[in-house]
């Protein structure tokens, strides 16, 4: 069972990869990472959450269900079980350890398989449309983790 959810991830994960049709930033806004937290937002405000929860369910941006069940979003067909719920997620971690989270989660935990969401470099054997862009902006960025924060 536990492959089975693995090998599932991991094709899904690389469905968010390779059903970009256009990538976001080229330029990666310099952050901080501080106790395992990017406390400052990216973009200098607060994210929009309807504009976040836009992005998560969109299947060829953040995608987050695809890894990620979400109660909040029931009228959404295939919720993934490789990830944990993100129901109640706001209340175990701060923004700034989700923002982290979303940015580049390889950070907190080098053998997650969640795609990092805010980065451009170290990718191997990347199709040359998307070298240097990131797959998400980082007001995107902003606005998914405004969403999540709702998630209480």
């Amino acid at each position: 069972m536990r492959k089975t959810k693995l090998a599932a991830g991991i094709i899904a994960v690389a469905s968010v990869m390779a059903v970009q049709s256009a990538f976001a930033d080229s330029h990666i806004k310099k952050y901080k990472i501080e106790d395992g937290a990017i406390k400052a937002s990216l973009t200098g405000k607060t994210g929009d959450a309807a504009k976040g929860k836009k992005v998560a369910i969109n299947r060829k941006k953040g995608n987050c269900l695809a890894c990620h069940a979400i109660s909040d979003l029931k009228d959404q067909p295939f919720h993934g079980n490789v990830g944990p719920s993100l129901d109640g997620v706001a209340s175990n971690y701060s923004e700034g350890e989700l923002r982290l989270r979303i940015v580049n989660a390889k950070t907190s935990n080098e053998d997650t398989i969640m795609p990092a969401f805010y980065k451009v470099d170290g990718y191997n054997r990347l199709i040359k449309k998307f070298k240097g862009k990131s797959v998400l902006s980082a007001q995107e960025v902003e606005d998914v983790l405004a969403y999540v924060m709702t998630l209480k």
